[in-house]
């Protein structure tokens, strides 16, 4: 898996301009495609992964209603780190390249546009999961 960086100049906030279209749909196909390869299917079913979209776009939501928070909302981020850990190790709910993007997206996110960003992401690469990943 190739490493996500979500901004092209994080000082001027301008993202990557490729982020939430190609790179997403890129990703999808990957995910997909570890999916297929899996023992009978059971890396990244659709249900899996949307638990941790939930729970990025719960927090994101957070830390827009209550910014002062913040310190206690990426704390909260940080742990699903080890959620997807279990679930990896959990009879490989979650393949290696899932537990990559989770590890490296959570690494890049200090303050809540990052977060903003992680979501709107993890958004588009839903929608193009919808469309590559599998069926059910």
């Amino acid at each position: 898996m190739s490493e996500f960086i979500f901004w092209k100049d994080k000082e001027k906030t301008k993202i990557d301009p490729k982020l939430f279209s190609e790179k997403a749909e890129d990703f999808a196909k990957e995910i997909a495609e570890d999916n297929k390869i899996s023992k009978n299917g059971k890396s990244n079913k659709i249900t899996q992964i949307r638990k941790f979209y939930d729970e990025v776009i719960r927090l994101d939501m957070e830390a827009k209603t209550r910014p002062q928070e913040w310190d206690n909302i990426l704390p909260m981020l940080n742990m699903l780190t080890a959620r997807a850990a279990y679930s990896k190790g959990r009879d490989e709910l979650i393949s290696d390249n899932f537990l990559t993007f989770i590890r490296s997206s959570i690494n890049q996110v200090s303050e809540p546009k990052d977060l903003s960003v992680f979501a709107n992401f993890f958004e588009a690469f839903m929608g193009f999961y919808k469309l590559h990943g599998p069926a059910k």
